[in-house]
C-alpha cells in the first residue's frame, strides 16, 4: 500500500452514541442523580476515623522482647527511600552501652514527614523488621521543624518486662539468638 493511497482511506471517525437523549441531558442526568443519594457526614475530631489494618501511616521503630532496638543502622531503609526522607547515622555498640543485638544501632534516626510520600518502600528494606508503619495518620502541624520526627518519637514504648537501653543482651549469648529464636527442644 503506498503513502498516496493509506491518507486517502478510510479515516477513524468518533464512534456514534447509542442514546436518543443528547449529551447535556446525559449530563444533568447524572448530576440530577446526585441530588438524591445520601450524605455521608463524618465527625472526624470526636469520632476518630478507623483505617484499614494495612494502612501506611507513622513510622514506628520496634524493639525486642528485652526492650534492646532491633535497628542496626544499616541505613537502607535511607538508601531505598524515593523521596529522601529518612537519615541515619550508625553506631558501634560497645559492651559497655549496648543498644542493639548487634555490632552496631542507629545512633541518629530521622524522619522527614514534609518529604515522605507514605510508599513502604524502607519496611521492604528493612533486614530485622524493625521499622514498621501504625495507623497514626494525624501528622498534621503548623510548624516545619516540628515534622521532622527524630528516634526518640520514632521508638516503640517499653512495654512491661522491658528494660530501656543500654543494657547487656538477655535472650541469648549472641545476635543470632535474637533474629533465628533457638527451637524449644532441641
Amino acid at each position: 500500500m503506498s503513502e498516496i493511497e493509506r491518507s486517502t482511506g478510510p479515516r477513524n471517525r468518533p464512534a456514534t452514541r447509542d442514546s436518543v437523549i443528547p449529551a447535556p441531558g446525559q449530563g444533568f442526568g447524572v448530576t440530577f442523580a446526585q441530588i438524591f443519594r445520601k450524605v455521608t457526614t463524618e465527625q472526624y475530631p470526636y469520632e476518630p476515623k478507623v483505617t484499614k489494618p494495612r494502612y501506611h501511616g507513622r513510622h514506628v521503630l520496634n524493639r525486642h522482647p528485652d526492650g534492646l532496638e532491633k535497628c542496626v543502622g544499616c541505613e537502607l531503609c535511607a538508601w531505598a527511600c524515593p523521596a529522601d526522607a529518612i537519615y541515619v547515622e550508625g553506631g558501634d555498640n560497645t559492651e559497655d552501652a549496648r543498644y542493639s543485638p548487634g555490632e552496631r544501632y542507629g545512633r541518629v534516626y530521622q524522619i522527614n514527614y514534609l518529604r515522605c510520600i507514605f510508599c513502604g518502600l524502607c519496611i521492604e528494606a528493612c533486614p530485622t523488621r524493625s521499622l514498621t508503619m501504625s495507623n497514626d495518620f494525624e501528622l498534621a502541624d503548623d510548624n516545619r521543624a516540628d515534622l521532622i520526627y527524630t528516634k526518640e518519637q520514632l521508638m516503640a514504648p517499653l512495654l512491661p518486662g522491658m528494660e530501656a537501653p543500654p543494657h547487656p543482651m538477655r535472650l541469648g549469648e549472641d545476635e543470632k539468638d535474637y533474629y533465628l529464636r533457638p527451637v524449644e527442644g532441641s
